[in-house]
Protein backbone atom coordinates (compact mmCIF):
# COMPACT_ATOMS: atom_id res chain seq x y z
CA UNK A 1 0.00 0.00 0.00
CA UNK A 2 1.42 3.23 -1.19
CA UNK A 3 1.99 6.03 1.55
CA UNK A 4 0.62 9.33 1.57
CA UNK A 5 3.06 12.09 2.02
CA UNK A 6 1.73 14.40 5.08
CA UNK A 7 5.18 16.71 4.88
CA UNK A 8 4.15 17.85 1.15
CA UNK A 9 1.31 20.70 1.25
CA UNK A 10 0.78 21.74 -2.03
CA UNK A 11 -2.09 20.91 -4.52
CA UNK A 12 -0.46 18.60 -6.79
CA UNK A 13 1.32 16.38 -4.52
CA UNK A 14 -1.75 15.52 -2.43
CA UNK A 15 -3.54 15.09 -5.86
CA UNK A 16 -1.12 12.96 -7.19
CA UNK A 17 -1.28 10.15 -4.03
CA UNK A 18 -5.06 10.42 -4.48
CA UNK A 19 -4.50 8.82 -7.54
CA UNK A 20 -1.99 6.72 -6.88
CA UNK A 21 -4.17 5.45 -3.70
CA UNK A 22 -7.43 5.16 -5.40
CA UNK A 23 -5.40 2.91 -8.54
CA UNK A 24 -4.27 0.83 -5.41
CA UNK A 25 -8.17 0.20 -4.30
CA UNK A 26 -9.01 0.03 -7.63
CA UNK A 27 -7.12 -2.71 -7.86
CA UNK A 28 -8.29 -4.55 -4.82
CA UNK A 29 -11.31 -4.38 -6.47
CA UNK A 30 -10.48 -6.00 -9.66
CA UNK A 31 -8.70 -8.89 -7.84
CA UNK A 32 -12.12 -9.28 -5.68
CA UNK A 33 -14.24 -9.76 -9.05
CA UNK A 34 -11.55 -12.15 -10.19
CA UNK A 35 -11.10 -14.24 -7.25
CA UNK A 36 -14.80 -14.00 -7.14
CA UNK A 37 -16.37 -14.53 -10.36
CA UNK A 38 -19.75 -15.77 -9.36
CA UNK A 39 -20.73 -12.24 -8.10
CA UNK A 40 -19.47 -10.33 -11.03
CA UNK A 41 -20.71 -12.72 -13.73
CA UNK A 42 -24.15 -12.22 -11.55
CA UNK A 43 -24.01 -8.51 -12.13
CA UNK A 44 -23.61 -8.87 -15.61
CA UNK A 45 -26.15 -11.63 -16.20
CA UNK A 46 -29.17 -9.51 -14.56
CA UNK A 47 -29.10 -6.88 -17.61
CA UNK A 48 -28.87 -9.56 -20.53
CA UNK A 49 -32.18 -11.70 -18.44
CA UNK A 50 -33.97 -8.05 -18.90
CA UNK A 51 -32.89 -7.62 -22.32
CA UNK A 52 -34.06 -11.64 -23.24
CA UNK A 53 -37.50 -10.54 -20.94
CA UNK A 54 -38.70 -7.27 -22.51
CA UNK A 55 -37.18 -7.56 -26.05
CA UNK A 56 -38.11 -10.91 -27.14
CA UNK A 57 -41.02 -12.19 -24.80
CA UNK A 58 -42.71 -8.79 -23.93
CA UNK A 59 -41.58 -6.54 -27.00
CA UNK A 60 -44.28 -8.03 -29.42
CA UNK A 61 -47.11 -7.24 -27.70
CA UNK A 62 -45.34 -3.34 -26.78
CA UNK A 63 -45.99 -0.44 -29.11
CA UNK A 64 -43.42 3.07 -29.43
CA UNK A 65 -45.35 6.31 -29.85
CA UNK A 66 -45.22 7.18 -33.63
CA UNK A 67 -44.27 4.04 -34.64
CA UNK A 68 -41.01 2.16 -34.85
CA UNK A 69 -39.26 -1.09 -33.77
CA UNK A 70 -39.54 -1.70 -30.20
CA UNK A 71 -36.24 -3.34 -30.01
CA UNK A 72 -34.66 -0.27 -30.88
CA UNK A 73 -36.70 1.69 -28.58
CA UNK A 74 -35.89 -0.90 -25.83
CA UNK A 75 -32.27 -0.94 -26.05
CA UNK A 76 -31.39 2.71 -24.81
CA UNK A 77 -33.73 2.46 -22.08
CA UNK A 78 -31.98 -0.98 -20.87
CA UNK A 79 -28.36 1.25 -21.48
CA UNK A 80 -29.42 3.55 -18.93
CA UNK A 81 -31.27 1.33 -16.42
CA UNK A 82 -28.13 -0.85 -16.38
CA UNK A 83 -26.28 2.49 -15.76
CA UNK A 84 -28.44 3.10 -12.94
CA UNK A 85 -28.84 0.03 -10.95
CA UNK A 86 -25.08 -0.15 -10.67
CA UNK A 87 -25.94 2.11 -7.72
CA UNK A 88 -26.84 -0.94 -5.65
CA UNK A 89 -23.89 -2.57 -6.11
CA UNK A 90 -21.61 0.19 -5.52
CA UNK A 91 -23.99 0.71 -1.99
CA UNK A 92 -23.31 -3.27 -1.47
CA UNK A 93 -19.44 -3.04 -1.41
CA UNK A 94 -19.22 -0.10 0.29
CA UNK A 95 -21.37 -1.33 2.97
CA UNK A 96 -19.84 -4.42 3.77
CA UNK A 97 -16.15 -3.02 3.50
CA UNK A 98 -17.89 -0.33 6.67
CA UNK A 99 -19.56 -2.94 8.47
CA UNK A 100 -16.29 -5.71 8.57
CA UNK A 101 -13.97 -2.68 9.60
CA UNK A 102 -12.10 -2.87 5.96
CA UNK A 103 -13.00 1.28 5.91
CA UNK A 104 -11.65 1.94 9.71
CA UNK A 105 -8.65 0.17 8.80
CA UNK A 106 -7.95 2.41 5.33
CA UNK A 107 -8.78 5.65 7.63
CA UNK A 108 -6.08 4.29 10.21
CA UNK A 109 -3.21 3.97 7.18
CA UNK A 110 -0.86 6.98 6.09
CA UNK A 111 -2.67 7.01 2.68
CA UNK A 112 -4.94 9.19 0.77
CA UNK A 113 -8.53 9.30 2.22
CA UNK A 114 -9.49 10.55 -1.40
CA UNK A 115 -7.89 7.69 -3.05
CA UNK A 116 -9.98 5.66 -0.90
CA UNK A 117 -13.81 6.47 -2.47
CA UNK A 118 -11.66 7.18 -5.81
CA UNK A 119 -10.27 3.85 -5.96
CA UNK A 120 -13.70 2.53 -5.51
CA UNK A 121 -15.40 4.67 -8.34
CA UNK A 122 -12.45 3.72 -10.89
CA UNK A 123 -13.25 -0.09 -9.94
CA UNK A 124 -17.12 0.53 -10.70
CA UNK A 125 -16.36 2.59 -13.76
CA UNK A 126 -14.67 -0.24 -15.19
CA UNK A 127 -16.96 -2.73 -14.23
CA UNK A 128 -19.51 -0.46 -16.00
CA UNK A 129 -18.18 -0.30 -19.20
CA UNK A 130 -17.50 -3.52 -19.55
CA UNK A 131 -21.50 -4.85 -18.59
CA UNK A 132 -22.34 -1.90 -21.39
CA UNK A 133 -20.21 -3.56 -23.15
CA UNK A 134 -22.02 -6.75 -22.61
CA UNK A 135 -25.63 -5.09 -23.36
CA UNK A 136 -24.44 -3.55 -26.69
CA UNK A 137 -24.03 -7.12 -27.90
CA UNK A 138 -26.96 -8.54 -26.82
CA UNK A 139 -28.87 -5.48 -28.22
CA UNK A 140 -27.20 -6.20 -31.70
CA UNK A 141 -28.41 -9.65 -31.43
CA UNK A 142 -32.00 -9.03 -31.06
CA UNK A 143 -31.95 -6.64 -33.67
CA UNK A 144 -31.35 -3.31 -32.15
CA UNK A 145 -28.54 -0.88 -34.43
CA UNK A 146 -27.91 2.96 -34.43
CA UNK A 147 -28.73 5.05 -37.59
CA UNK A 148 -26.43 7.98 -36.95
CA UNK A 149 -23.22 9.07 -36.70
CA UNK A 150 -20.12 7.00 -34.70
CA UNK A 151 -19.45 10.01 -33.31
CA UNK A 152 -23.51 10.32 -31.88
CA UNK A 153 -23.25 7.01 -31.17
CA UNK A 154 -20.25 8.00 -29.13
CA UNK A 155 -21.64 10.58 -27.44
CA UNK A 156 -24.84 8.22 -26.24
CA UNK A 157 -22.61 6.08 -24.76
CA UNK A 158 -20.39 9.16 -22.92
CA UNK A 159 -23.83 10.47 -21.46
CA UNK A 160 -24.75 6.81 -20.44
CA UNK A 161 -21.11 6.63 -18.56
CA UNK A 162 -21.65 9.91 -17.04
CA UNK A 163 -24.76 8.75 -15.70
CA UNK A 164 -22.88 5.93 -13.97
CA UNK A 165 -20.13 8.07 -12.57
CA UNK A 166 -22.83 10.10 -11.10
CA UNK A 167 -24.61 6.93 -9.39
CA UNK A 168 -21.65 5.78 -7.86
CA UNK A 169 -21.03 8.75 -5.47
CA UNK A 170 -24.89 8.46 -4.62
CA UNK A 171 -23.58 4.63 -3.89
CA UNK A 172 -20.55 5.31 -1.93
CA UNK A 173 -22.89 7.83 0.18
CA UNK A 174 -25.52 5.42 0.69
CA UNK A 175 -23.47 2.42 1.14
CA UNK A 176 -21.08 4.74 3.96
CA UNK A 177 -24.73 5.22 6.14
CA UNK A 178 -26.49 1.44 5.80
CA UNK A 179 -26.19 -1.14 7.13
CA UNK A 180 -25.21 -4.44 4.34
CA UNK A 181 -28.93 -5.66 4.87
CA UNK A 182 -30.31 -2.54 4.26
CA UNK A 183 -27.83 -2.00 1.40
CA UNK A 184 -28.76 -5.19 -0.09
CA UNK A 185 -32.87 -4.78 -0.29
CA UNK A 186 -32.17 -0.85 -1.71
CA UNK A 187 -33.41 -2.28 -4.87
CA UNK A 188 -36.97 -2.22 -4.10
CA UNK A 189 -36.60 1.92 -3.68
CA UNK A 190 -34.21 1.70 -6.96
CA UNK A 191 -36.60 -0.31 -9.31
CA UNK A 192 -39.34 2.01 -9.16
CA UNK A 193 -37.38 4.74 -9.75
CA UNK A 194 -36.09 3.16 -13.20
CA UNK A 195 -39.64 1.69 -14.11
CA UNK A 196 -41.34 5.11 -13.55
CA UNK A 197 -39.54 7.04 -16.74
CA UNK A 198 -39.27 6.36 -20.15
CA UNK A 199 -38.00 3.38 -20.11
CA UNK A 200 -40.47 0.96 -21.61
CA UNK A 201 -43.22 3.01 -22.80
CA UNK A 202 -43.20 6.54 -23.53
CA UNK A 203 -44.47 9.49 -20.81
CA UNK A 204 -47.12 10.01 -23.15
CA UNK A 205 -48.69 6.70 -22.69
CA UNK A 206 -49.01 6.51 -18.86
CA UNK A 207 -52.09 7.89 -16.74
CA UNK A 208 -51.97 11.58 -16.72
CA UNK A 209 -50.80 12.58 -13.73
CA UNK A 210 -47.44 9.88 -13.87
CA UNK A 211 -46.47 11.50 -17.24
CA UNK A 212 -44.95 14.77 -15.25
CA UNK A 213 -43.17 12.16 -12.94
CA UNK A 214 -41.81 10.44 -15.46
CA UNK A 215 -40.53 13.12 -17.93
CA UNK A 216 -38.53 14.91 -15.35
CA UNK A 217 -37.41 11.72 -13.98
CA UNK A 218 -33.21 12.42 -14.37
CA UNK A 219 -33.24 8.31 -16.06
CA UNK A 220 -35.66 10.15 -18.93
CA UNK A 221 -33.32 12.85 -19.39
CA UNK A 222 -30.41 10.44 -20.30
CA UNK A 223 -32.37 7.51 -21.99
CA UNK A 224 -34.22 10.26 -24.65
CA UNK A 225 -31.11 11.72 -25.40
CA UNK A 226 -29.68 8.46 -25.98
CA UNK A 227 -32.53 7.41 -28.23
CA UNK A 228 -31.95 10.81 -29.82
CA UNK A 229 -28.48 10.28 -30.62
CA UNK A 230 -28.31 6.43 -32.09
CA UNK A 231 -31.45 7.47 -34.21
CA UNK A 232 -33.85 5.42 -32.19
CA UNK A 233 -37.19 5.87 -32.76
CA UNK A 234 -39.75 7.29 -29.16
CA UNK A 235 -37.90 10.89 -29.61
CA UNK A 236 -40.91 12.89 -28.66
CA UNK A 237 -40.90 16.57 -28.01
CA UNK A 238 -43.88 18.56 -26.76
CA UNK A 239 -43.19 19.38 -22.72
CA UNK A 240 -39.71 21.16 -21.79
CA UNK A 241 -37.62 18.15 -20.01
CA UNK A 242 -38.17 16.35 -23.57
CA UNK A 243 -37.42 19.18 -25.86
CA UNK A 244 -34.01 19.23 -23.67
CA UNK A 245 -33.26 16.43 -22.98
CA UNK A 246 -30.01 16.38 -24.06
CA UNK A 247 -28.98 19.11 -21.75
CA UNK A 248 -30.50 17.68 -18.79
CA UNK A 249 -28.67 14.53 -19.51
CA UNK A 250 -25.76 16.52 -18.73
CA UNK A 251 -27.05 18.44 -16.03
CA UNK A 252 -28.64 16.12 -13.89
CA UNK A 253 -25.55 13.73 -13.38
CA UNK A 254 -23.39 16.76 -12.87
CA UNK A 255 -25.63 18.39 -10.10
CA UNK A 256 -25.59 14.79 -8.52
CA UNK A 257 -22.03 14.47 -8.82
CA UNK A 258 -21.07 18.00 -7.03
CA UNK A 259 -23.50 17.42 -4.57
CA UNK A 260 -22.84 13.66 -3.31
CA UNK A 261 -18.78 13.86 -4.01
CA UNK A 262 -18.20 16.39 -1.12
CA UNK A 263 -20.74 14.26 1.13
CA UNK A 264 -18.93 11.48 0.56
CA UNK A 265 -15.39 12.66 1.34
CA UNK A 266 -17.04 14.13 4.39
CA UNK A 267 -18.79 11.51 5.59
CA UNK A 268 -16.17 8.90 5.40
CA UNK A 269 -13.42 11.54 7.13
CA UNK A 270 -16.50 11.64 10.01
CA UNK A 271 -17.43 7.86 9.85
CA UNK A 272 -17.84 5.92 13.47
CA UNK A 273 -19.14 2.37 12.95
Amino acid sequence: MTTFDEASPSLGSHLYWAIRDGWTITTRGLVHWIRNPAVAIGGLLYPIVMVALFGLVLGSAMTVEGGGDYAEFLMPGMFAQAMANGVMATMAMISSDASRGVTDRFRTMPMSQTGVVLGRSFADMINSVLELIILLGCGLAIGWTWHGTWGAALSAVGLLLLLRFAMIWVGIYLGLFLKPEAAGAAWMVLMPITMLANTFVSPEQLPGWLAPIAEWNPLSATVAASRELFGNPGVVGGSWPADNALLLAIVWPLVAFAVFLPLCARKYRRLSR
